[in-house]
């Protein structure tokens, strides 16, 4: 009787269980968005915008996902909630980006005006002189126009080197300064003044009246600056070609990996490297997929209760155990849950995504027939690509909101997004397959929009300085929101290639036949 009772109570809180998971599953969308607005908060906002965005942003976060079958209208209002803890968060992040943005303008000025000194200084040599002294100075002649000329043209091969290397855009903000890059500033700073100084006591206190060896001395600076700069591409660009190391990338909360092949870099560049190979590599990070194994679990801890049929008592140990001995009979048969669980889900992808592939290619079949029959109409009756998407849309949005949904992709691709790739493949005259290939399978990040990305700001943890080379053993680890990369460094082992010759004349072969054999 006690054993009928257990199990009456067990039944009863899996009811209890489903009825609360389907009461939240239909809840209004203004809670979903009250919490995608918390969580966006936490994301660093670009220089010069605003936080929460303009109105058109904030109709787009408040967007239900219901939109193949509530959506009738749209907004322009929206709820958002913003804690204390969100706002001291929110103020810290700014504070960091006034002095990114500091650091990397104040990086700026100092490599152009050292640039600017180098370029003004071979031509202040050659125009003093005349200036100070012109009529001390002995004649110079054709010698002096022939190196006028050579110094010209190695300034402009200089100066097109120079923005080639130098002058890039910034593709992202790193802790710590490049070490190479600040090496070669500091060099051609102590060269420019080292050369100023020996002008300054040898011609000018003496007034040299050689003006040929004057213009000769400021031909040696350009020259010089050009071996600088061949050595900033051997150092900047030449040295990390050759690859060194393999460094493995996991994404912490699925296991996703790749790998990839660098050169001699320090660990703040490999960093960057990685990041940038993760946004067109790695699938999107996709958080709802990591909640089935989360409510299965809290499913099976749900459906245990135990009660003291004796009366009350402090005896805290036996219930342990029998909380334990419940668990693990319900383990035993976990795994069959398990199966079925996911027999059921992808037969139900596989049914959801039949039905739309059918539902997309008759309405390209529509279209397409559509298109025939418009071309011998009036020109002011013929569609454009946006109106033959919203035309054909409603046919196919119902199928795909399910796929969406049965993939738990339905928080990646909103409804004028979707809009808009469906014009984009009919003005291109793509097919129902290309058209359906974004949402058949999960794409990497560059494929979604930046807001879905949830990962753009990043922490580099090291147990070594950032400004140290790779080397093998070292692990790193790329933070940001909601997971991280870990990176394990690997060399490149050594191989030993030996060569061994065959002759082609030893290619002979004998044909043996037994009396079994059919030959």
């Amino acid at each position: 009787m006690r054993g009928e009772s257990h199990g009456i109570n067990v039944l009863a809180d899996d009811l209890f269980f489903f009825r609360e998971r389907n009461r939240e599953r239909h809840k209004s969308p203004r809670n979903k968005d009250g919490r995608g607005s918390e969580k966006s908060v936490t994301i660093q906002a670009p220089t010069g915008e605003p936080l929460l965005g303009n109105e058109s942003t904030r109709t787009e976060e408040v967007q239900d996902d219901n939109w193949g079958e509530t959506t009738t209208a749209i907004t322009g209002t929206s709820e958002h909630s913003i804690s204390q803890e969100d706002i001291a968060r929110i103020s810290k992040d700014m504070e960091d980006s006034v002095g990114l943005d500091c650091k990397r303008y104040l990086g700026l000025t100092v490599a152009s005006v050292l640039g600017l000194l180098v370029f003004l200084t071979p031509v202040a040599f050659i125009l003093l002189p005349p200036i100070l002294w012109r009529d001390e100075l002995e004649p110079c002649g054709t010698i002096c126009e022939g190196l006028f000329i050579s110094v010209a043209f190695k300034l402009l091969i200089l100066l097109i080197g120079t923005w080639a290397l130098f002058f890039r855009k910034q593709r992202a903000d790193v802790p710590r300064v490049f070490v190479f890059r600040a090496l070669l500033l500091v060099l051609i700073f102590l060269f420019v003044v080292s050369y100023w100084l020996f002008y300054g006591v040898r011609i000018l206190d003496s007034r040299d009246r050689n003006y040929q060896g004057i213009v000769q001395y400021a031909v040696s600076l350009v020259d010089a600056l050009l071996f600088i700069h061949y050595l900033a591409i051997v150092l900047l660009e030449l040295r990390q070609l050759q690859p060194m190391f393999t460094l493995q990338v996991v994404r912490s909360t699925d296991g996703e990996s790749r790998f990839y092949s660098l050169g001699h870099l320090s660990i703040q560049r490999a960093a960057l490297v990685v990041l940038e190979n993760y946004y067109k590599d790695f699938t999107i990070y996709n958080p709802n997929l990591l909640t089935a194994s989360k409510f299965r679990a809290a499913k099976h801890m749900a459906g245990l209760k135990v009660y003291n049929v004796d009366g009350p008592s402090n005896n805290a140990t036996g219930q342990s155990r029998a909380m334990i001995a419940a668990a693990a009979r319900r383990r035993d048969s976990s795994h069959n849950e398990l199966y079925y669980e996911e027999a059921e889900h992808e037969r139900r992808v596989k049914k959801r995504r039949a039905r739309l592939v059918v539902a997309v290619e008759e309405a390209f079949i529509h279209i397409q027939r559509l298109q025939a029959e418009e071309q011998q109409k009036a020109p002011g009756e013929v569609m454009d690509p946006r109106e033959a998407a919203q035309a054909i849309f409603p046919s196919m949005a119902r199928a795909l909101q399910k796929y969406l949904r049965a993939t738990r992709q339905q928080h990646y691709h909103s409804m004028e997004s979707i809009l808009q790739h469906l014009a984009f493949c009919i003005t291109n005259s793509m097919t129902p397959k290309a058209f359906l290939e974004r949402y058949l399978s999960a794409g990497p990040t560059l494929q979604y929009d930046k807001e879905r990305w949830l990962s753009t700001q990043w922490r580099l943890v090291s147990d070594e300085a950032v400004t140290n080379g790779l080397r093998d053993g070292i692990v790193f680890v790329l933070k940001c929101l909601d997971f991280s990369l870990v990176v394990n460094v690997k060399k490149i082992p050594f191989i030993v290639l030996s060569e061994e010759f065959i002759d082609p004349k030893s290619h002979k072969f004998v044909l043996r036949l037994q009396s079994e054999t059919s030959v």
